[in-house]
């Protein structure tokens, strides 16, 4: 059995804010004295299947309340997926159809448990209880929600659509009986709802628990995928472990916080180090690269991935695997194509203005030389190697 102390310190590593952090500690002290584990909500809408080290970083806190004997309940949100969610912003997310949504419930349920244990995970879809309600039901709970001031303030456009969302996820809570709800700041309006909607019915507040939204790739956005500054928890070793090894060197200690297990001790240890000069930020970096790697595959396939890095960026040697690049007749124009295009095709660049750029900045060689003109006809060969940054390799076959 852990300590409430030892529970609550190591749940607060890396959290912003706990709201309020007097009642978590009350609810773990309870869970503690009566052996009845807490409720531990997130909630999941199955727009972004695709899982990385910014989703991992709530994630890796719900399998921290498992590890100390609570009870995770993963929400998908199945039913607000299908009327969409616009989140505060002005672009609402995608409806999305039940087929599309079934098929990104079962992709984020393979991936989130690579850090979930499966067999103390409960899985719930919202439709469940929301897709049964009735329009009457509907405004019967709505009429206990009063805390929109703020939002109409603003003096934004904001839709009816947009108000009674957060009050779907705030009676997720409700149904749930819910203690403890994790989430990014992002999410910090919903959850603190489902507090409110709780005392409306009676029932005791859940804790709101908020993480900081991870910093991308690129030193600047939040990671996002369709930003292409992300790492996936699924990306084989040798990719995940080059893609942080391109961090800035004043990123490592967020990620060591927030991506890895090592104590926070020894974090400040690091930082005093790189700062004094002690430490080299370059083994530092491999070393961060080897313990989210050892997280997601094992200790053998970070050495491995290591080795490989240094094998292909300190030597200045091409991988000894990468993926194809199948050409087409059909993409081809007298035999030639633009290279931005194929960067595109390929998935070396995320849109044809990336690709553009990354051209024009010198950053494409193909068999080792640079191209530099994103407009000039490209004539590809077979066997033909293509980088694109860094870190994204191709070989060319023709078809």
């Amino acid at each position: 059995m852990f300590s409430v102390e030892e529970q609550f310190n190591a749940i607060k590593r890396g959290t912003l804010e706990i709201v309020p952090e007097e009642a978590l500690k009350a609810k773990l002290k309870k869970s503690h004295e009566t052996g009845k584990p807490l409720k531990i909500k997130l909630g999941l809408d199955p727009t972004a299947p695709y899982i990385h080290l910014g989703h991992a970083v709530v994630l890796r806190k719900m399998r921290m309340f498992q590890d100390f004997g609570h009870e995770v309940f993963i929400i998908i949100g199945d039913f607000t997926a299908s009327i969409g969610d616009p989140s505060g912003r002005s672009i609402t997310r995608p409806q999305l159809t039940q087929e599309e949504i079934g098929a990104n419930a079962q992709t984020y349920y393979d991936q989130y448990c690579l850090i979930l244990d499966k067999s103390k995970t409960k899985v719930v879809f919202n439709s469940e209880w929301l897709g049964s309600l009735t329009f009457t039901d509907a405004l019967r709970i709505a009429a206990k929600v009063t805390d929109f001031a703020n939002r109409l303030s603003d003096g934004k456009p904001i839709s009816l659509h947009e108000l009674l969302y957060p009050v779907c996820q705030a009676y997720d809570s409700v149904i749930l009986e819910a203690d403890v709800e994790v989430g990014g700041t992002d999410q910090k309006f919903n959850i603190l709802m489902g507090r409110d909607l709780q005392t409306q019915y009676g029932q005791e507040e859940q804790v709101g628990l908020f993480m900081p939204i991870l910093t991308g790739l690129d030193g600047v956005q939040k990671m996002s995928k369709s930003l292409d500054n992300y790492v996936g928890i699924a990306e084989p070793p040798k990719d995940m472990f080059g893609k942080l090894m391109s961090i800035s060197d004043e990123m490592m200690t967020e990620y060591f916080t927030l991506c890895t297990d090592v104590s926070l001790e020894e974090i400040d240890q690091i930082r005093n180090d790189l700062a004094s000069g002690k430490a080299h930020p370059m083994n530092v970096k491999k070393r961060l690269a080897r313990e989210i790697v050892s997280i997601y595959h094992s200790k053998e396939a970070a050495v491995n991935a290591e080795a490989e890095f240094e094998r292909v960026f300190s030597q200045r040697e091409i991988p000894e695997d990468m993926p194809e690049i199948e050409i087409k007749a059909s993409d081809l124009d007298d035999g030639t194509i633009l290279l931005p295009r194929l960067l595109v095709k390929a998935g070396m660049a995320p849109s044809s203005s990336e690709a553009r750029r990354l051209v024009q900045q010198g950053a494409v060689t193909i068999d080792g030389e640079k191209w530099n003109d994103p407009f000039a006809p490209f004539s590809p060969r077979d066997g033909q190697v293509i980088k694109s940054g860094k870190l994204k390799f191709g070989k060319i076959k023709l078809d």
